[in-house]
């Protein structure tokens, strides 16, 4: 019977012992080998673009047992080791990258082993930064990545920044404010005059020396000795020059000479190789078209004010204003090599016309304001100011301004004469000085009755003078300006009376010039006002213009008016009729001539005819002063079945000495004589074009060269 139930409890023992499964064998104990992610959702936030971000995901054994999992993503989310294993009863880790875009993004974690596969979501936000620029000098901005904001703040004292004025350098910030050293911009050479301005820093500039009145004499600068007068080349021209009789110098003296067979007696051009004297007769070879330098489409039509400027050009730099039928208008700047710099579109796709151009930047005309943009770059709006700035910002009538009423100082500040109407009746004017870099008055003249169209000439040493016709007065002003007080209020109006705001004060010259055109000319102290006189620029009147010498009857254009460095020569253009019974001229038999005065004392010194056939009616364009006592002329011809034809035209002392053409048959919308090139706008075959040709010799800069000046029509008179 013991044996019996021995044998019992041995079953026992084998039945439980059978029953129990230990260890890690996954076929023991009864352990699960599976997993769980710890989240159901990675959320990687807001994340800037192009950064990367980690995150974790905790992953839980559910049973005793170790487990391997697969882990595997898409872009641009990444899964840092794919291979994670899970110890039994604990945990493992999940790396997973973030690289950042800059939109929001959803994707999925896939975690597999064995045969448990659980998904988690994986999400994140790429945020592109603001370009942040700090507001002020010495401020700092950054980007916040929770706001989407710049958040500004100020440096502190001490900490180096860039000063607003170029002039300025080793800025370090003193509450709040970039204070500089000035810089020296002195090269220690007297043959030099060496300046600063606050938009360009250092500038130099050759000296110039009193030009002549021997036209067989030339100033020039030695370092020792300062300016002195020297002989030009012997056999240049000093006046006339034919195959019968010539004006040539010699020795420093003006010649009158017979030319002998082989004298020069025309200069080569771009299109032609030079005349010479053959049996009394200058025999030339057959003249050719010009060739362009360049040609680009400008994509819409050339825009300008009734006498204002269809192109300017500034630091190598063409500025035209263009409007397309459907796109707006807009600010095109090309290279002088023709390759487009930018396009900048006007805010509200309307009309803009040119004015000036400076490295300050463009100035345009927009509907009752002044608007400038930036000259390189992408040619951002840099400021904009209404022309309605007088009695707190509402004054009676609709304001304007325009061509020859605005002109920039060497700073680039821009002086404008505004007038404010009531439909055709002007009722008060304003000479006002506004900023180059915020477009903020600076200064401001006495409000007074009247108005209408006015002219700006500036003196850089001296100031600026403004010539208004309807009245016959002619003004100076000077800017020597004060540091401008804001006290938290407007800059003008209120601000004007105590003290934020300089006033120019218009000081009359003389008896003023009654009856002229709206125009005026500034060189060596002398001006060419209303093409009625010549006036020193303190008031006297040299000459009274005499335009009624000669068997033609005469009308003056009001512009361009030209006058050489030395201010001893004024050209002026006007309509000549050959009538002389006192019947008016038809249109088509008016002409137009280039007439030059002596200023000493306003006598003619010739009439050339600058169209380009004395058959032919046709019309002017643009004129400006050349090297070499030479006037170049742009002008086309009107030819029999209608379409037009232009020139390019040399005028020197007297006589036309020659002429290229333009290929093609085109409408001229205008031009502008800058360096060595003549910059047109022009249409051809129905596409409007800017196009560049060689003139052979080098547009004049100094002196009043043309219409506005310069070709960047700054209404300025350099020395």
């Amino acid at each position: 019977m013991f044996r019996a139930r021995a044998r019992w409890w041995l079953l026992l023992v084998l039945v439980l012992v059978g029953g129990c499964r230990c260890g890690d064998d996954p076929n023991l104990g009864g352990a699960s080998a599976s997993f769980r992610p710890q989240a159901e959702v990675v959320d990687f936030g807001r994340v800037l673009e192009g950064t990367q971000v980690r995150r974790s995901l905790t992953l839980v054994a559910t049973g005793r047992a170790g487990v391997t999992v697969e882990a595997v993503t898409d872009a641009p989310f990444f899964v840092v080791v794919s291979q994670i294993v899970v110890s039994g009863s604990g945990t493992g880790t999940v790396d997973i990258l973030f690289s950042a875009g800059n939109a929001p993004v959803d994707g999925e974690l896939v975690l597999t082993a064995g045969r448990t596969t659980a998904k988690v979501r994986l999400t994140g936000v790429g945020v592109r930064p603001l370009a942040c620029v700090p507001q002020g000098e010495c401020r700092e901005s950054r980007f916040d990545l929770d706001s989407g904001q710049c958040i500004e703040s100020p440096l502190a004292d001490g900490a180096s920044c860039i000063p607003g004025s170029r002039c300025q350098e080793n800025g370090r910030c003193q509450a709040g404010a970039c204070v500089g050293q000035p810089r020296t911009c002195d090269d220690d050479n007297p043959c030099t005059v060496d300046s600063c301005s606050p938009t360009q820093g250092c500038v130099t500039a050759n000296v110039a020396c009193p030009v002549p009145g021997n036209p067989c004499k030339v100033g020039v600068c030695d370092r020792n000795e300062g300016c002195k007068e020297v002989d030009v080349a012997d056999y240049s021209p000093c006046g006339a020059v034919s195959c019968k009789a010539a004006q040539v110098c010699f020795s420093g003296t003006c010649r009158s000479v017979t030319p002998p067979d082989g004298f020069v007696c025309a200069p080569a051009t771009p299109c032609q190789d030079e005349g010479k004297c053959s049996a009394g007769e200058c025999m030339r070879p057959d003249a050719g078209d010009l060739e362009s330098v360049f040609s680009a489409e400008l994509g819409g039509a050339p825009v300008a004010e009734d006498g204002g400027p269809v192109l300017l050009v500034d630091d190598g730099t063409v500025y035209a204003s263009v409007c397309g039928e459907d796109a707006g208008c807009w600010l095109a700047a090309y290279t002088e090599s023709g390759l487009l710099r930018y396009e900048s579109p006007y805010a509200d796709g309307g009309v803009r016309t040119l004015l000036a151009a400076s490295d300050a930047g463009v100035v345009v005309l927009a509907p009752e304001a002044l608007e400038a943009y930036a000259p390189r770059g992408a040619g951002e709006l840099r400021w904009r100011t209404s022309l309605a700035f007088a009695d707190g910002g509402t004054p009676e009538g609709v304001p304007g301004t325009g061509a020859g009423r605005v002109a920039l100082t060497q700073e680039g500040n821009v002086l404008t004469y505004v007038t404010w109407s009531e439909g055709a009746d002007p009722l008060r004017s304003q000479l006002v000085m506004l900023s180059a870099n915020e477009g903020v008055p600076l200064a401001a003249g006495p409000e007074e009755d009247g108005g209408g169209a006015a002219r700006l000439a500036v003196d850089d040493t001296r100031g600026a003078y403004l010539y208004t016709p309807w009245d016959g007065r002619l003004a100076f002003t000077s800017w020597a300006l004060p540091e401008p007080v804001t006290d938290g209020g407007t800059l003008f109006g209120d601000a004007l009376e105590d003290g934020g705001i300089a006033s120019l004060s218009l000081e009359p010259r003389g008896e003023g010039v009654p009856g002229g055109a709206p125009s005026l000319a500034l060189a060596s102290g002398r001006l060419l006002v209303g093409t009625r006189a010549a006036v020193d620029t303190d008031g006297g009147v040299l000459g009274a213009l005499d335009w009624d010498a000669g068997t033609r009857t005469l009308s003056p254009l009001a512009e361009p008016v030209l006058m050489t460095p030395n201010g001893r020569v004024g050209h002026t253009l006007a309509l000549a009729c050959d009538r002389t019974d006192g019947t008016p001229c038809a249109d088509a038999e008016l002409r137009t001539v280039l007439r030059s005065f002596s200023t000493d004392d306003g006598k003619p010194l010739s009439d050339v005819d600058v169209l380009p056939s004395p058959l032919l009616p046709g019309a002017f364009h643009e004129a400006a002063l050349l090297s070499q006592n030479t006037v170049g002329v742009l002008a086309d011809a009107e030819l029999p079945n209608g379409q037009r034809r232009a020139w390019l035209e040399w005028i020197a002392y007297g006589n036309k000495l020659n002429q290229c053409s333009l290929p093609g048959r085109v409408e001229v919308a205008g031009a502008v004589f800058a360096g060595d090139l003549l910059h047109v706008a022009l249409r051809r075959d129905g596409v409007w074009m800017l196009e560049a040709y060689p003139v052979g010799e080098r547009a004049e800069v100094r002196g009043w060269p043309q219409r506005n000046a310069s070709p960047a029509g700054t209404r300025r008179a350099v020395p």
